[in-house]
């Protein structure tokens, strides 16, 4: 055995080992929907929102900005029932889905069934996904591949950007 075929043997090797062994399988996530070019069911002005929004609210939801951690009351809510969307009212999550991502912001590993929709982030010099509203285009936060089972998605959201509806209300 010559030292090019050594290597290029120790080479293949490397590379279908950890696939063997089921180290390196890429898990497929099921993403929501991206927004492409919807038309949303509510649209307001900028003026028409601010004057249904607080001022966080509107840079959150209408402007993509995004909370300091560990700011948010819904960050520790813990009761059964729905989180909408704090611009247009429509439920987005179900605190069944909710879970303690030890981030500082609400984090689901799920969201309700044709609820929101999803664009592409480009800022922070990483490209990352955005969730928003499906209803009214609201940015939400952002969705990352280390959630738990049973889908392994975390939406990190803003908690400013939704409020809490208890079961029973």
């Amino acid at each position: 055995m010559n030292r090019r075929h050594f290597l290029l043997s120790g080479a293949a090797a490397a590379t279908t080992l950890p696939m063997g062994l089921g180290i390196g399988n890429a898990k497929t996530f099921s993403y929501p929907p991206p927004a492409g070019g919807m038309a949303y069911e509510v649209t307001k002005s900028d003026p028409e929102w601010k004057a249904i929004l607080t001022e966080n609210q509107f840079k959150i939801l209408r402007q993509e900005k995004t909370e300091r951690p560990n700011t948010s009351p819904l960050n520790m809510e813990k009761r059964a029932g729905l989180f909408h969307c704090a611009g247009c009212d429509l439920a987005v999550y179900s605190s069944e889905t909710k879970f303690d991502s030890g981030t500082g912001w609400p984090s689901f590993y799920d969201n309700i069934k044709d609820a929101v929709r999803t664009k592409e982030d480009n800022t922070l010099f990483s490209t990352r996904t955005e969730v928003h509203c499906r209803r009214c285009g609201g940015h939400f936060g952002h969705i990352f591949e280390d959630g738990p089972e049973p889908t392994g998605l975390r939406h990190c959201l803003n908690g400013a950007a939704l409020k809490f509806v208890p079961q029973n209300a």
